[in-house]
């Protein structure tokens, strides 16, 4: 209907905006906004191509039904002192009076009234109005107006209540009338002008203009249109000072304002619904924010946790790696104080040498060796424990800040309840680690790990044995193979340039098997050590990895759907001032 009448000027704007607000749609439904959201945006959609629509609102008993009485001539409405709107009024034209509902708690009249041809007009209940839902169907009702006369009683102008309302009419972006009604309990014009002036600058306050008012008597503009005397009907006209808004309302408000006010409907509509939803998803990232760097500080903890760890296990390594080097060291002052003239007939007591070598260089060295390893290995499981307790105090922190709830999650779909769901989760997970980390059976799981990778390293087939006694056997087949170099040496030759060669050849022979005897360990312990940290690392990450999916699945949306709402909202203001030049 609205495209028969519009320039084609009109008609690029139309289409634009359509476009602009099924943008909007889809931005809407990308961010899972309530159904009655988009049904408010599909209905001003759908308002583009009805009638002009006129909605009266105001508290209950401030004489809303008595105005549009009063417009239509005749008391087709009913008035009263208590809430007796229980319904949406959608007056039609219609050559006979009827009411038929079109959806709940919409009732439809038809009227013979002429000016119904080009403008439809909604009764509303009371905003004040004891029984809640009617209060809320006037203001799911307020969204689908192209004008909005607000009607107030002249002796209780702009209660609280009708201010509270006034502010969410102005969120819509619609153009707002004021009707003063009930002067004539007023006692004079000064009283009039007093309310009028209190009226004007309550407005101003809130809409941030002056909008048009008009202080009428509805009651005695009825009784002046019933009036059968002249002179009593233009006594009773002039005094409800009716004139002007009618005028207003069927004259001033041609086509062409008509046109415009339709146009603009659905942007205010389109507008508040984008910076509303601007509002959470930006309120939603600042909340992500927080949960990154919630994230970020537990992966740098990880970080730091790694780096010292490797710092601080070659540091323990470096105590086991002195034991086998003041082995050796035994083991060089031990061939030099054996190998000589003087105790030929000790080595060739191949027995009495190994004894010697087992008792004064091997000494306690597996025992040692095992007592350190083990003290790696308890240091280990203690570290990864308290890396399972630092991430879990600092997950419950995080859980314990309050969010603005109400913000966050007032709008789209269950945001907050899947991200404080994982949250919970998250840190339920990690308590639980931490109260069932039994760190005897992880150091025994570890010792295992390393016996088996450090005997692996040595190529040698152990059973359930300890470190110390891989050591052990490979220091003793150390002890074996050297001694067996000295008896040989001693039976094959006693002179004085065979002994010599053959301490070069034992000191250089025990630096090699100690050599292989610390890379052995050295590499081993060093490999189950990377893997241990690596596992570690990866079972916290696996554990908060729920947590970290969602919140960067869910900004990569709200950003996505921030920039589709803030170009929507930045075209609609656009748009808007086009209208108005137009």
């Amino acid at each position: 209907m609205l495209q028969t009448i519009l320039s084609e000027p009109q008609r690029e704007l139309l289409k634009e905006e359509r476009r602009q607000l099924a943008a909007l749609t889809v931005a809407l439904v990308r961010f899972e906004a309530s159904s009655d959201d988009l049904a408010t945006l599909q209905r001003s959609l759908a308002q583009l191509d009805e009638l002009f629509l006129l909605v009266v609102v105001g508290e209950f008993n401030s004489g809303k039904s008595a105005v549009i009485n009063a417009l239509l001539g005749q008391r087709l409405l009913e008035e009263g002192v208590t809430p007796t709107t229980a319904q949406v009024h959608v007056l039609k034209y219609g050559g006979e009076m009827t009411r038929q509902p079109t959806e709940e708690h919409v009732l439809a009249l038809t009227l013979p009234v002429d000016f119904l041809n080009e403008i439809n007009i909604v009764d509303t209940p009371g905003t004040n109005a004891i029984i809640r839902r009617h209060e809320e169907i006037t203001q799911d009702f307020v969204p689908r107006s192209d004008l909005v006369l607000f009607v107030t009683s002249a002796d209780r102008p702009f209660t609280e209540s009708e201010r509270a309302f006034l502010e969410k009419i102005r969120s819509w972006g619609k153009k707002v009338v004021i009707i003063v009604n009930k002067i004539d309990i007023l006692e004079d014009q000064d009283q009039i002008q007093q309310v009028l002036d209190f009226v004007a600058e309550s407005a101003r306050v809130l809409l941030g203009f002056v909008p048009q008012v008009f202080p009428v008597s509805a009651k005695l503009a009825l009784q002046a249109k019933s009036q059968t005397d002249p002179v009593a009907q233009t006594r009773l006209w002039t005094a409800s000072r009716f004139e002007p808004l009618e005028g207003y309302i069927l004259q001033s408000l041609d086509q062409e304002s008509r046109i415009e006010l339709k146009l603009l409907n659905p942007l205010g509509v389109g507008q508040r619904l984008a910076k509303e939803h601007l509002k959470v998803v930006r309120s939603r990232l600042d909340l992500l924010r927080a949960d990154f760097e919630t994230i970020d500080n537990i992966e740098s903890q990880l970080r730091v946790y790694a780096e010292d760890m490797e710092r601080d296990f070659h540091f323990r390594l470096s105590d086991i790696e002195n034991l086998l080097h003041e082995m050796e060291a035994r083991g060089i002052e031990f061939f030099d104080e054996t190998v000589r003239i003087a105790r030929v007939l000790d080595l060739i007591n191949t027995a009495r040498v190994r004894g010697a070598f087992e008792r004064d260089v091997v000494a306690d060295t597996p025992q040692r060796v095992d007592s350190a390893v083990q003290d790696v290995i308890d240091w280990m499981v203690e570290k990864d424990l308290r890396q399972w307790q630092a991430v879990m105090e600092y997950l419950e922190k995080r859980r314990s800040i309050k969010t603005d709830d109400k913000i966050i999650g007032q709008v789209g779909g269950h945001f907050e309840y899947s991200r404080r769901a994982l949250l919970d989760s998250v840190g339920r997970a990690a308590s639980r680690a931490v109260a069932s980390y039994d760190k005897e059976h992880e150091a025994k799981e570890l010792a295992d790990s390393i016996r088996f990778a450090v005997a692996l390293a040595a190529s040698l087939e152990v059973g359930a044995v300890g470190l110390g006694t891989i050591l052990t056997i490979a220091l003793t087949t150390t002890a074996a193979d050297i001694t067996g170099i000295l008896a040989a040496g001693a039976l094959a030759a006693l002179g004085l340039f065979v002994l010599p060669s053959k301490r070069r050849q034992a000191k250089a022979d025990l630096r090699n098997k100690i050599a292989a005897m610390r890379q052995q360990i050295m590499g081993g312990m060093t490999t189950q050590f990377e893997r241990e940290l690596a596992s570690s690392i990866q079972r916290i990450q696996e554990a908060i990895a729920p947590y970290t999916r969602f919140i960067r699945a869910e900004r990569d949306k709200l950003e996505e759907v921030q920039a589709d709402l803030s170009g929507v909202e930045s075209t609609l203001k656009l748009l808007r001032a086009q209208v108005d030049r137009e």
